[in-house]
């Protein structure tokens, strides 16, 4: 069976530069072996790069070793539920794509509060920041 999206349909890609998801497939699946269940799509910001830097969790740095090639403003990248949870809650959460933010996402953040940060995402995703 297909993983599905917050939305019921077909779990969309969630980015390819840089690649994300927790199997770096371009998408964010729900995987076993993923601790952190990085199931949201998150179109990140400098508030959210900043906040999650506070919280120990350095997005923005590069760590070739990991093939991490760390993350700017407009980036997409599957984040874990929690954490992106943590950051709406301090107001500093990323926009999210809902088509490619995993169902499994819905076991700690509810539709209505994803909802709140749902974009749909423009050719240019710098757009989005001015």
């Amino acid at each position: 069976m297909s993983e599905r999206n917050v939305l019921g349909g077909p779990l969309e890609r969630c980015g390819t530069d840089p690649m994300t998801g927790f199997l770096r497939d371009g998408s964010c699946t729900a995987d076993p072996q993923d601790p952190g269940s990085h199931t949201i799509c998150a179109v990140v910001t400098e508030e959210f790069l900043r906040f999650q830097r506070e919280i120990g969790n350095d997005l923005s740095t590069p760590r070739p070793r990991w093939g991490f090639p760390g993350l700017v403003p407009g980036d997409r990248w599957c984040v874990t539920t929690a954490n992106w949870l943590r950051a709406h809650r301090s107001g500093a959460a990323a926009f999210v794509v809902l088509a490619c933010t995993h169902e499994e996402a819905l076991d700690l953040v509810p539709l209505a509060v994803l909802r709140e940060h749902a974009v749909d995402v423009p050719a240019d995703p710098g757009d989005l920041l001015a």
